[in-house]
């Protein structure tokens, strides 16, 4: 029996060699080889991939290439990149070599470039393709219609290549046999039919058409007639800016819906509940309002419902929610659901991944989210959740990789053993606003993966544990800002690619940076010591971008460390004790977008070398002993949007370059020694000239965000600037893109206010106050809408102040004192609710909220004028009035004898009827003031006599 088994099994074995020996060595049909050697010939292979393909080889056994095990032609090339890079990919035009393949049916090339070439109309006669995959393959122009005569395809594929469009859609309904069709990225929109000829397609089951510009195509009143046998419908990104519309929910074999990143309004519809089938539904990134509707808890089938980024309000329904026991994946991210989180969540025993982020839910945190065991993420962060958090809370969740909890203004404590040991291995913590401490969380250490650790303001107090720093080796990401940590960092070594410990206590010398450090921030600690030192321990050059080392007690002369930090993008080495000169090996960082060295003592010019940082968008060296010109090459940095050089000795005129600077939002020279006049030119900066705004992104050049490797999770680098800007500092960061803040004061410039600055729009603040300015105030300064603060003060303006300044309704802060301003203050209820002080040192100005009045000669002068002429008009018409209606009436009595006697006989009625209404009227008058005067005498002597008889009482 085991010798015929052994027998059998070796005759099988054989039978399969003998199989493949055969594919291998099937006859390949010469004139399909030598058509593939042309096809191969037009393209290049860098990386030979077809190196195979050669005459000494049969072609059935060439890469890529299949043949009938029967006739042995060609019937499938697969010949798609499998690496999606450019390293394997296939460059160059399709041969029509590909039309001797007879009997091929199958024709991959996706992902390969054919350098914007048009798809090739001899594919319409290949009529044997049955699969078709043209993927992202770089293909452009018009999709030609020649596809149409492919009647036996199934599937076609053309998403991905950005250049190509359809003018006449008509035929794709030709392709009788199309199941699965890919037209992403593809514009569709010049035949706004095509989605009533994709209709067509009867047997049609899968169908993605993302980012093909649809949004005329489709209306909540319209409707389009897609077959039942629809499974996959995926819309996204097509700009519809409508109501859902109500022939969605006839397609109830759907098993995929996808209409996202769209503009869809109104309320997700009750009627939804018709696709009973589906498992994947995302109406994500769109606007829609109202509730969730209870009907979503009857597709029993759904495995993924992601709706993050809309409007919905109102609670999460708990019971219907908690009916979809299949479901897998939630997302409900950015929207404005309240009220607390469900309980009924606990019971979907399949969820992985839950995200109700940014809401407006509130209470606490339900016990029973923690027996759900298959859970990998949980993200609850920016609400208003409480309570406090125990270890039953978690009691299940084995399967935890990603946890959020960033809370701002939340009031939850966690409360678990100093020995407790999580059931979960987390790969990214995000806690914020709760209360963590105050001891270091002892339980981190058990955590053995963890990529991304942020603890930023959890009330942790005290020193950093001994196993902390050797453990956080190996931490991608570390965020410990706004705590009370401490401890010594000068012998400590950081290899996380970011470090971010703000506003701690950390105290002795600069840690030591391991190559990999990407971003560095410890600003407002206690670190002292040579900055020097953080050079001599980099032993190799870093890929440090940001550094910001700001609010220490750092000493030293830079030098020449600057050159080991070739990829900075971010220096900030504000609010220290650096001395010296700016050195020039700054000029050696080419990439720096931003450079703070504001507070410190530096000495000297700005150094030329600068000028070779020519990505430069922000310079703040405020508040040193920087003296010399300011440099004309300033104006040369088309990206610069703020220069902030107050509070030193730069003298000279201000360049006229800095007109150039088109994207300039902040110019910040005050307190130092210019001189001459302000540039005529300054309404040529475009960035001042218009109307701030959210989503002008010019400020994203300085920017720095790094992606964590998790569920679009970022983490991101913001530019922060001190201002002074209505007679206060104050810190921006997250508004500092929509500041727009000119401010010259307390130098020497002379001249007058160049008219041309009232034309700078979108200025908020406008300081040029302590100078020797001299002349008016521009007459048109009220066309700065937006201005909010303005201070004039101590200079030598003359003239009245402009009426038009009535019309800056949103000024908040003005002074105008000590100048030699004259007249009455303009009237209007913003300006006379000024403080007086903001007037005072005008000796001839008058008016509210001055206490000294205005005499009549010292009313606006514009006014007198426009008074004095309204006068004058209105003596002259007059006086024309009155001629032209008296001889117009006496000049016809005078012609016509007739007119004449009927109107003196006209005039003898009136008199006759106003003589005897005079008279009966005197009459009665006299009648009844008679009967009134002896009711009126009898009261009185009534009065009196009452009055006798209360004295006469009184008296006995």
């Amino acid at each position: 029996m085991i010798m015929r088994n052994s027998e059998l099994i070796m005759v099988v074995l054989l039978l399969a060699v003998l199989s493949l020996c055969r594919t291998n060595s099937l006859a390949c049909n010469e004139r399909e080889k030598h058509a593939l050697l042309r096809f191969k010939q037009s393209l290049t292979d860098p990386a030979n991939r077809l190196s195979s393909w050669s005459l000494t080889e049969g072609c059935c056994g060439w890469a890529g290439v299949r043949c009938d095990n029967v006739s042995g032609r060609v019937f499938e090339l697969h010949l798609g990149n499998p690496e999606d890079s450019g390293t394997s990919t296939l460059v160059g035009k399709l041969s029509p070599a590909l039309l001797e393949l007879e009997n091929l049916k199958f024709l991959n090339l996706s992902l390969n470039d054919f350098r914007g070439t048009p798809i090739p109309s001899f594919l319409g006669s290949m009529s044997s393709l049955t699969y078709l995959n043209l993927w992202g393959a770089s293909f452009g122009g018009l999709v030609p219609h020649q596809l149409g005569n492919l009647s036996s395809l199934r599937q076609l594929y053309l998403g991905g290549n950005l250049g190509l469009y359809v003018d006449n859609f008509s035929w794709i309904s030709l392709l009788s046999s199309l199941e699965s069709l890919d037209l992403g990225w593809i514009d569709l929109h010049r035949d706004i039919h095509g989605l009533d000829y994709v209709s067509l397609l009867s047997s049609l089951s899968e169908l993605y058409l993302p980012h093909c510009q649809l949004n005329n195509m489709i209306s909540s009143q319209g409707y389009v007639n897609f077959t039942h046998s629809l499974t996959v419908l995926s819309l996204p990104s097509n700009n519809f800016s409508n109501n859902m519309p109500n022939w969605l929910f006839n397609l109830s074999s759907l098993l995929v819906l996808d209409l996202s990143d769209n503009a869809l309004v109104g309320q997700i519809p009750s009627t939804i509940s018709n696709l009973h089938n589906l498992n994947y539904l995302n109406l994500s990134v769109n606007m829609l309002i109202g509730r969730i509707p209870e009907s979503l808890g009857q597709l029993k089938h759904l495995e993924i419902l992601s709706i993050f980024s809309n409007f919905l309000c109102g609670p999460i329904i708990p019971y219907q929610l908690g009916n979809l026991s299949f479901l897998s994946y939630l997302d409900l991210r950015r929207n404005k659901l309240n009220g607390p989180i469900p309980s009924q969540l606990g019971n979907l025993s399949s969820l992985s991944y839950l995200f109700l982020y940014d809401n407006e839910l509130n209470g606490t945190l339900p016990r029973n989210l923690g027996l759900l065991s298959n859970l990998v993420a949980l993200s609850i962060g920016n609400n208003s959740i409480e309570g406090t958090i125990l270890e039953v809370n978690f009691a299940k969740l084995s399967k935890l990789k990603f946890l959020d909890m960033l809370m701002y203004l939340t009031s939850i404590v966690f409360n678990v053993s100093h020995n407790w040991i999580p059931p979960f291995q987390l790969q990214h913590i995000f806690l914020s606003g709760c209360k963590l401490g105050p001891k270091f969380p002892a339980w981190l250490q058990t955590q053995r993966f963890l990529q991304t650790l942020t603890l930023h303001n959890v009330g942790i107090v005290g020193t950093v544990p001994k196993w902390f720093w050797m453990w956080a080796s190996n931490i991608q990401t570390i965020y410990l800002g706004y705590n009370q940590i401490s401890g010594n960092l000068s012998h400590v070594l950081i290899n996380s690619t970011i470090f971010h410990a703000d506003s701690n206590r950390f105290v002795g010398q600069l840690p030591h940076l391991s190559p990999n450090v990407v971003l560095f921030s410890i600003a407002n600690n206690s670190l002292s010591g040579q900055i020097s030192s953080l050079c001599q321990k980099m032993n190799e050059r870093s890929k440090l971008r940001i550094l910001d080392l700001s609010n220490n007690a750092l000493s030293g002369e830079l030098g020449r460390c600057l050159m080991r930090w070739q990829s900075l993008t971010h220096l900030n080495l504000g609010s220290n004790n650096l001395p010296g000169e700016i050195p020039e090996s700054i000029g050696s960082l080419f990439s720096l977008k931003a450079l703070h060295l504001h507070n410190n003592s530096f000495s000297g010019g700005i150094p030329l070398s600068l000028n070779k940082c020519t990505v430069l968008g922000l310079i703040d060296f405020a508040e040193n002993k920087l003296t010399g010109n300011i440099p004309s090459w300033i104006g040369e940095r088309p990206l610069l949007m703020i220069i902030r050089l107050r509070s030193n000795e730069f003298f000279g005129d201000i360049p006229q370059q800095i007109c150039r600077l088109s994207s300039l939002i902040i110019l910040d020279l005050a307190n130092n020694r210019l001189s001459g006049s302000i540039p005529r030119c300054l309404n040529n900066i475009s960035a001042m000239a218009t109307i701030p705004s959210a989503i002008d992104d010019k400020f994203s050049t300085l920017k720095f965000s790094i992606y964590l490797g998790y569920q679009g999770s970022y983490l991101g680098y913001r530019e922060n600037l001190v201002l002074v800007v209505k007679g206060r500092k104050s810190t921006y960061n997250n508004i500092l893109p929509l500041v727009r803040i000119v401010d010259l004061s307390c130098n020497n410039l002379s001249g007058g206010i160049p008219i041309e600055i009232s034309s700078l729009f979108g200025l908020q603040s406008l300081n040029l106050s302590r100078n020797h300015l001299m002349g008016r105030i521009p007459e048109n300064i009220g066309g700065m809408k937006y201005l909010e603060s303005l201070d004039l003060s101590n200079n030598h303006l003359s003239g009245e102040i402009p009426q038009s300044i009535t019309n800056l309704t949103f000024l908040s802060y003005l002074d105008l004192s000590y100048n030699n301003l004259s007249r009455r203050i303009p009237s209007s209820t913003q300006l006379q609710s000024f403080n007086p002080l903001d007037f005072i040192g005008n000796p001839e100005l008058c008016g509210a909220p001055l206490l000294k009045n205005c005499t009549e000669n010292e009313g606006p002068q514009g006014d007198e004028n426009v008074e004095g002429s309204e006068r004058s008009w209105f003596y002259i018409g007059a006086a024309t009035g009155f001629i032209v209606g008296f001889w117009g009436l006496c000049g016809a009595l005078l012609c016509k004898r007739a007119w004449r006697h009927a109107y003196f006989k006209f005039l003898n009625n009136i008199k006759d009827r106003i003589y005897m209404a005079t008279a009966l009227k005197w009459s009665w008058f006299r009648n009844h003031f008679r009967r009134y005067h002896m009711i009126s005498l009898g009261c009185l002597r009534g009065c009196n006599q009452e009055g006798r008889e209360e004295r006469g009482g009184g008296e006995s």
